[in-house]
């Protein structure tokens, strides 16, 4: 009996593995932007799972690229140095003394996923957008209030992202970026994968947060969604059904899949091996948002 059950385990892999196979074929070479952060980020064992996600995908074909967040990390340190963090709307207020802790926790945060990657046997290179000019930004302002050096993404220079993919390393990106005056600012990270993903043209985009996906009815698990156009997506925000940190992340996922990314993801993080489920598996786990024309040729 026991025998029985071992040999249908295994059968399973293999079905699971076979599964997979189309899509292997189907995203070989194409690039894939992770964006990465919030509660799988400050979890150690999530985190392992998440760079050996990210890490297999390389291995089977694909061009992954991570940009990662730090918000959490960031205001532990903030608290540490005795001062206070300060949000409006969902933008942190980023005075010139933050701005200073929020670069050098981020490049922490950046080395660290580095060496995750490393130690898995993959090259990796981590880079903030000061690198190679790879994000211009302007003065954000929230709300039009003064929220110190938070940017907005003006310009996009893939070049050096393309030069590293090229000669095959895994590009890690820490989001903080130069005006024309040359003054660092802060990035909202989904702001830098979201504009990223665009100037690469990726096939995919996908962001590990900390809820399961989109729920057209936050309270009503039943609601939830597992695809929808980039229209639906509108519609759901101009209906007032997306509330909170969503907002931006959905507004963000729109303005993707209109500039040519093929596929937004909404995956929750804390769910081990939520990307690969999502990417190789028929049913996924997340939500994922396809253009209009896709949506009807597609089983809902």
């Amino acid at each position: 009996m026991h025998m029985e059950k071992d040999m249908e385990l295994v059968m399973h892999k293999a079905e699971t593995l076979i599964e997979a196979l189309p899509y292997i074929q189907k995203f070989n070479r194409k690039i894939i932007v992770v964006k990465y952060g919030g509660s799988a980020m400050s979890n150690e064992e999530l985190q392992k799972n998440v760079i050996k996600d990210v890490t297999l995908l390389k291995l089977v074909g694909f061009k992954p690229i991570i940009v990662h967040g730090g918000g959490k990390e960031i205001s532990r340190w903030v608290g540490k140095v005795g001062k206070e963090a300060k949000f409006v709307g969902g933008l942190r207020v980023t005075d010139a003394e933050t701005m200073e802790l929020a670069e050098m926790v981020l490049g922490k945060v950046n080395k660290d996923l580095v060496t995750m990657v490393q130690e898995l046997g993959v090259k990796a290179v981590g880079i903030s957008g000061k690198d190679g000019g790879l994000l211009t930004v302007e003065k954000k302002y929230a709300d039009g209030q003064d929220i110190g050096f938070v940017g907005n993404i003006t310009e996009v220079n893939p070049k050096v992202l393309y030069d590293l993919l090229e000669k095959d390393f895994l590009p890690i990106v820490a989001p903080i970026g130069l005006d024309e005056q040359f003054r660092t600012y802060n990035i909202n990270a989904d702001d830098a994968a979201c504009a990223i993903a665009k100037a690469v043209g990726a096939d995919k985009l996908v962001f590990l947060t900390d809820i399961e996906g989109l729920y057209k009815d936050i309270n009503d698990k039943s609601s939830f969604i597992s695809r929808l156009s980039a229209s639906d997506a509108d519609e759901l925000i101009s209906g007032g059904f997306i509330g909170g940190g969503m907002l931006p992340k959905l507004g963000n996922c729109t303005s993707a899949i209109r500039s040519g990314v093929n596929r937004v993801h909404i995956l929750d993080g804390r769910v081990p091996h939520s990307l690969l489920l999502e990417i190789f598996t028929n049913n996924g786990v997340g939500t994922a948002i396809v253009d209009d024309e896709e949506i009807g040729g597609m089983p809902q």
